[in-house]
């Protein structure tokens, strides 16, 4: 027997003996994308008791940004003066009228895929004829870098940087699922990424107020269950906690220097999010003093509350109201080839994890 193949019987063993203990049904919400991906890709969720269940949440960027700013930022790529630059996972994401930066790019719009947030700082100091906007999605993890892209554009004096941020904080988020009361969540995967930068201690709260335990963990399929074992010997016993099970890359109060840039450049701003409406300071905004790099200020773009495309369910999928398959769009209109919701578009999207491994690999799969 491999030792993966060990650990892998150790950890049913665990997961059934703790599982016996539980005396009603509980679900554990994984908060992070790259989690809900590897989750399915290992079939994890075909080894867990009946009586356990894992759930997806809003951890994947491109899936929680609301569609009113997906309309915006494609609007703004249309611009002719305009170069918009934006991570990968935003190109096939679809607006309201079923247009993507892609497709804008089809039909001549300067819209570019960069690596790294400073990347788009160059391109601005490299084309000063055009309005170079840098659409910056993602949570705490990808905030310091634009932070440091603003900073950088700063420093070189430039007029034609300009950012349109759709950046979240993930703490307000899972407030807003347990206050809303429609998903019944027994625990937290706490995400390893976010966490490096804000510390685990940041989830302290959530586990004092709503006597709910949280543990933060790695990305190996072993880590993860791991994690899904320590929420069940904890609700088994009816202790909330906070558990730090990946201390190799997770302190107690994060990345310093990271949330140092963070609340220099940015503040906290009411946002919009698909599947959660309207939360209030759970997004960031440029400060006073960065504000002539806004690009909404700069190109008078207005908040605008824009519903999902007819039929899709991302918003259910990312809130752990409903699973991909209860959605009349998966597997039918809406495909990783023909995307319909960011679920299916983004590499994290619960919709194209489900889409691609299913869920339904054995157990004896992976330990025989």
């Amino acid at each position: 027997m491999t030792t993966r193949q060990h650990q892998s019987r150790r950890w049913i063993d665990r997961l059934r003996t703790a599982a016996e203990k539980l005396r009603r049904p509980v679900a554990f919400m994984e908060v992070c994308g790259t989690h809900t991906v590897s989750a399915f890709r290992c079939g994890l969720h075909s080894m867990l008791p009946k009586n356990v269940r894992l759930i997806s949440g809003p951890g994947c960027p491109v899936c929680v940004t609301a569609q009113g700013d997906i309309d915006q930022m494609i609007a703004l790529a249309q611009q002719t003066d305009v170069s918009l630059c934006t991570y990968g996972d935003m190109l096939r994401v679809t607006g309201s009228d079923r247009q993507s930066l892609e497709a804008a790019r089809s039909a001549g719009a300067d819209v570019r895929i960069i690596y790294s947030a400073t990347d788009t700082v160059r391109i601005a100091s490299e084309n000063p004829r055009r309005q170079v906007v840098f659409a910056a999605v993602g949570f705490e993890t990808t905030t310091p870098a634009t932070a440091v892209a603003v900073l950088e554009a700063e420093k070189r004096g430039l007029g034609n940087f300009f950012v349109y941020t759709s950046h979240k904080q993930v703490i307000p988020a899972m407030r807003a699922l347990l206050d809303g009361g429609d998903v019944g969540i027994d625990g937290f995967l706490c995400p390893g990424h976010v966490s490096v930068i804000i510390g685990s201690d940041a989830y302290r709260q959530i586990v004092a107020d709503y006597r709910l335990p949280c543990v933060v963990v790695g990305f190996e399929d072993v880590q993860i269950a791991e994690g899904i074992v320590a929420l069940i010997e904890l609700s088994a016993v009816g202790i909330a906690e906070l558990v730090n099970l990946y201390p190799q890359a997770v302190n107690h109060s994060g990345n310093s220097r990271a949330i140092q840039l963070m609340d220099q450049v940015f503040e906290a701003s009411d946002e919009n999010w698909r599947g959660l409406s309207r939360l209030p300071a759970s997004g960031r905004r440029l400060r006073a003093e960065y504000a002539r790099f806004d690009a909404r200020a700069r190109f008078n773009l207005p908040v605008v509350d824009v519903p999902d495309p007819p039929g899709c369910r991302c918003g259910d999928v990312i809130t752990g109201r409903c699973e991909p398959g209860a959605c009349r769009l998966f597997r039918v209109a809406c495909t990783p080839v023909h995307p319909i919701g960011p679920c299916m578009v983004s590499s994290e999207g619960t919709c194209q994890a489900h889409f691609k491994y299913g869920g339904n690999r054995l157990a004896a799969e992976v330990i025989a």
